[in-house]
């Protein structure tokens, strides 16, 4: 077992910013990631992409330079991480994390693992041909390809915009953008918004691009079904109410398909197993607690990026240094930058922090979704468990939160562990409860003890 000063989970934003920041301070670093190449979900591309069409991707390329003075591990997919273990020797290792192929030790552990998409059930969400923005964007960065000729693009939040533009100008004919929200909502929030004037220029560029290509833009509108039979057809938009709710009649625009996201939900299962303490925040999301210096309550153990709460790449990076640089200063090693060079950062987390919280505000998840899903409206895909049996696991089974659904239904049971349905599943119960999802709720879906597959037979080898 190879023992490390610091471990770093996670390549992409977060996870590279954190992992260049402790080896400036001379400690000896191992990065883990699960993809072929760094650069997380942010910075996915092709072996031979020169960056185009890559936002940031300056940054991204000081920092793969600096993977030299660390030891990257691609497709590395960490699966379990064990604490309080230590081993004799000057590394003095205090966790043990494993992935499929070895057990690396490390004396202070940096989680940066990311959020995936966070979606919501709606009558046909099942159909071929319906994805997430997330899935759309990585088949475009990873091998750019669209994943089909018709596509309207719907949900919730910023990320719509560069997934439709790219899909665009990739040879996707865009039907249209359907924004449940509405996004001049930002005028209510000059002060975060003036403060990350970056975003308002970004925002800019993909509105000209959606100009340029003529994709139809359309505020307070949601798909509330998809059609089709053995494949995606067509879908049905309405008008969505400031309450979140749906108003006036449906359209059907025909489309072969649908990207759609409600924003993301932080990945947690090594955090939420190592014993983290966990909070909701603004959008809903449960988010891990972390202090001035992106310290959990495990000592040793640091969170940077979308785990602490979504905001986006660039408070992923500022996050990222705060926390490297935390978990070297932990080791008698201080970080290389200045008192300045810190202040900076602190104020720079404040800033985007706000602009986040002004961002979840503007963009929520519609609070009447649950009324678009007719009780045979697929929850959990994996398992087959309709809407109307979480319903009746509260009503009628006395399921008094989401864990109780999933054990009467299975429900987040099944190959993706609740990664797609447990944030819907959750707050359907809730709602059936009379009550707003909390902590206990949203745990029972982050709460894994394997954080990745892995066979019984890796299982043996590891021991």
């Amino acid at each position: 077992m190879t023992g490390y000063d610091v471990v770093v989970v996670g390549a992409g934003p977060a996870g590279l910013a954190a992992a260049a920041a402790a080896a400036r301070a001379g400690c000896r670093v191992a990065v883990l990631d699960a993809g072929p190449r760094p650069g997380g979900q942010f910075w996915r591309h092709r072996p031979d992409a020169d960056g185009r069409g890559h936002h940031g991707w300056s940054t991204f390329a000081r920092l793969r330079e600096q993977l030299d003075t660390v030891d990257h591990r691609a497709d590395a997919a960490v699966w379990f991480v064990e604490a309080g273990r230590t081993v004799a020797g000057p590394a003095g290792a205090e966790f043990a994390v494993h992935t499929r192929s070895e057990v690396l030790r490390g004396r202070r552990l940096v989680i940066a693992t990311g959020a995936h998409d966070r979606v919501v059930p709606f009558p046909g969400w099942d159909l071929p041909g319906v994805v997430t923005a997330g899935g759309a964007q990585a088949l475009l960065k990873g091998q750019g390809l669209t994943f089909a000729r018709r596509i309207a693009v719907a949900g919730t939040g910023p990320f719509l915009l560069p997934v439709a533009t790219g899909l665009a100008e990739a040879g996707g004919t865009v039907v249209g953008v359907y924004e449940a929200n509405d996004p001049l909502g930002y005028a209510r929030r000059l002060r975060p918004v003036l403060g990350a004037a970056g975003k308002l220029a970004e925002a800019g560029r993909y509105g000209w691009r959606m100009l340029r290509h003529t994709v139809p833009y359309r505020r307070r509108t949601a798909v509330v079904a998809a059609h089709g039979t053995d494949h995606l057809t067509g879908v049905t938009v309405a008008p969505v109410g400031p309450d979140g709710t749906v108003v006036g009649t449906g359209t059907e625009v025909e489309c072969d398909g649908l990207a759609v996201g409600f924003g993301f939900t932080p990945q947690l299962e090594l955090a939420v197993t190592l014993g983290c303490a966990t909070r909701l925040d603004s959008d809903g999301s449960l988010v891990l607690a972390v202090d001035a210096a992106q310290a959990t309550s495990v000592p040793g153990v640091y969170a940077a990026g979308e785990v602490t709460g979504v905001g986006g790449a660039d408070l992923s990076l500022v996050e990222g240094e705060l926390a490297g640089g935390a978990a070297a200063l932990s080791l008698g090693r201080p970080p290389s930058w200045s008192a300045r060079r810190h202040d900076r950062l602190l104020r720079d987390r404040r800033r985007l922090r706000r602009f986040a919280a002004a961002l979840h505000a503007v963009h929520p998840v519609p609070a009447g979704w649950p009324e678009w899903c007719d009780d045979d409206t697929l929850v959990c895909r994996c398992e087959e468990v309709p809407a109307g049996a979480v319903r009746r696991a509260v009503r009628e089974l006395s399921a008094g939160d989401a864990r109780g659904a999933k054990l009467l239904t299975r429900a987040g049971m099944g190959w993706c562990q609740g990664r797609v349905c447990g944030y819907a599943t959750a707050c359907l119960a809730a709602r059936e409860a009379n009550r707003d999802p909390g902590v206990a709720d949203l745990s029972g879906y982050a709460s894994r003890p394997l954080a990745q597959p892995v066979t019984l037979g890796e299982l043996a080898a590891d021991e």
